[in-house]
């Protein structure tokens, strides 16, 4: 109210007159408005009040309402736009997506899962191990270099997979998990790490390494990164011995700080087997009796985790070729629903394909003979929604056609199959306890 009388002075003399005038000055507005205009065409304005016969009361509220409510209704329509902003950037979500298996014909699939990843906008991608077949030929590596020899394909198969497949990301982040083939001699861990040491050991993998322990300077093939309020956890499964006990107590003391850690709200964990009793048990953890006994006791520490906390559990995994989901699920959890973790499978990025598991009752989507990935989306509460995208032939791309018949390539989507059908978990009353 000051601002008007100094700006005008002479014409509102009191605050309680600028108040009083304003519900008058609303009301004469248009006749206000027009008496002015035919005033200033008559020649000149002698005085407010004498020549349009406008009391200093309306004046003085007229005044205010075209100086002072503008004001107010643009300071209302800023603090609106910023609650809009925001409201939106809290209300955003982002994505990243998952699959493993990618031998076979993964030179052909995993370009497209790539395109699709990057157009899809994802913030990574993460790979849940079996780059290549390593025990025999990669039907892609064969097809293209016809007269190669065995030793020859086994001393090029990681560099193939890094060519064909990991630099189709270009400048995306791609996460590893070591698979079962990345062991098959003469493969091992040891040349697995040193090979992949520029996914395992990037800079941000070696700050979270040593903000956890500053004296963890040994590479390790499990590890884990921080994004958006979620903890990514990558676990090795990829021999029987595993998981050992070095990195059962590295799991511990990971979900141990993310149970006090108020900022994660989320945790994801991934890994190229199935924990063991899973609708695919055939093929998983409870191949070995250690992988058995040791990923049991993952298992019921995420699912005591997740009781605890009351944070979101999610676990993924690959290794048997084919998508499903909710895949612990399982007959001898179905009293026991709070113990039932969400769980995925996709080993769906270009290696032969299995047929499904003959039970799979307990899963809400269960599918074989398809490629794809799995796309996880972080809603804004913590919660994370998964989707499998699937690569049709027609999403082969061009420059990809260009090394490959155009017969291997329908082939590769055809008839890459296999009969072997993985056996179920056990069935009441012989559930494990």
């Amino acid at each position: 109210m000051q601002f008007v009388r100094c700006c005008v002075p002479g014409v509102c003399e009191s605050s309680e007159e600028i108040a009083a005038s304003l519900v008058v000055a609303i009301k004469e507005f248009p006749l206000f408005f027009g008496k002015l205009v035919f005033g200033a065409v008559l020649g000149g304005i002698r005085s407010w009040e004498d020549h349009i016969g406008v009391s200093r009361v309306s004046l003085c509220g007229l005044l205010v309402f075209l100086l002072v409510v503008p004001l107010r209704l643009a300071a209302q329509s800023n603090n609106s736009r910023a609650k809009a902003r925001t409201d939106d950037a809290s209300s955003k979500t982002w994505s990243f997506a998952v699959s493993g298996d990618s031998r076979n014909c993964g030179d052909v699939v995993m370009p497209a899962i790539a395109q699709g990843v990057r157009k899809e906008g994802a913030a990574f991608y993460w790979h849940l191990g079996d780059f290549r077949a390593i025990y025999e030929f990669d039907e892609d590596f064969i097809e293209r270099h016809p007269k190669t020899s065995i030793l020859d394909y086994e001393d090029a198969a990681w560099k193939d997979f890094i060519a064909e497949q990991l630099d189709l990301f270009g400048d995306l982040p791609v996460y590893l998990a070591l698979g079962n083939h990345e062991m098959i001699s003469p493969k091992n861990r040891l040349e697995a790490i040193q090979q992949f040491a520029d996914w395992l050991d990037t800079p941000e993998l070696k700050k979270q390494r040593l903000e956890d322990d500053p004296k963890a300077h040994l590479l390790t093939s499990y590890y884990h990164w921080v994004r958006g309020g979620v903890d990514f956890i990558t676990l090795d499964n990829s021999t029987d011995d595993q998981f050992d006990d070095a990195q059962l107590d590295w799991f511990a003391s990971q979900i141990g700080r993310d149970s006090k850690n108020s900022a994660i709200r989320s945790v994801v964990v991934g890994m190229h087997a199935a924990l063991p009793d899973s609708l695919s048990a055939g093929h998983s953890m409870n191949e070995s009796a250690r992988g058995t006994a040791s990923g049991r006791k993952v298992y019921a520490e995420l699912v005591d985790f997740r009781k605890q906390t009351h944070k979101n559990v999610y676990v993924l995994a690959s290794h048997s070729h084919f998508f499903m989901e909710n895949v612990y699920n399982t007959a001898c959890r179905a009293k026991r629903t709070e113990d039932v973790l969400p769980g995925w499978i996709a080993g769906t990025a270009g290696a032969v394909r299995y047929r499904l598991p003959k039970d799979v009752k307990g899963a809400t989507q269960a599918k074989t003979d398809v490629y794809g990935y799995l796309l996880g989306t972080v809603l804004n509460d913590g919660r994370i929604e998964f989707r499998f995208r699937q690569i049709s032939e027609g999403d082969v791309s061009e420059s990809t056609r260009k090394k490959y018949s155009a017969r291997f390539v329908h082939r590769c989507f055809e008839a890459n199959t296999d009969p072997y059908t993985p056996e179920g978990p056990l069935q009441p009353p012989n559930c494990p306890r």
